[in-house]
């Protein structure tokens, strides 16, 4: 069975028909909003150490390294259980890192901001030095 042939033209040769994706991608294009890169869920324990302790970590290891390019939320799990039950939380502080994929979690203070880094995929190596002599 045939499939019709679909047009991205109007027959009048006027400009091309736009999906609505494209048309919305390049609303938000031109607006400036954008959606964050990085989405980021930190549950805590109240006011511990741990908890206070990691919150100051993540927040310093985002302004260094995501600038403005994350969503980072900070859920107590005992004000709202039911939210770390849904995420399967056995343990606090945690780190769930929802996007970009893949989904991954870190237990505990956030000190080793190294193995953050790496497991964010945050990590850059530095880019090779020039070759070459002075010419």
């Amino acid at each position: 069975m045939a499939t019709p042939k679909k047009e991205n033209h109007k027959p009048n040769g006027k400009k091309p028909v736009r999906s609505t994706t494209e048309v919305f991608e390049d609303a938000l294009n031109r607006t400036g909003v954008r959606r964050a890169k990085y989405i980021l869920r930190l549950y805590v324990t109240g006011s511990s150490t741990r908890s206070l302790r990691a919150i100051s970590n993540l927040k310093k290891l985002c302004e260094e390294h995501l600038s403005d390019d994350y969503d980072l939320e900070v859920i107590d799990i005992y004000k709202n259980p039911t939210a770390a039950r849904e995420e399967q939380i056995v343990a606090a502080p945690t780190l769930v890192k929802r996007l970009p994929e893949p989904l991954r979690r870190f237990v505990g203070d956030l000190s080793d901001t190294q193995k953050l880094v790496v497991g964010l995929d945050l990590y850059q190596p530095p880019e090779p030095k020039e070759l070459g002599g002075g010419h």
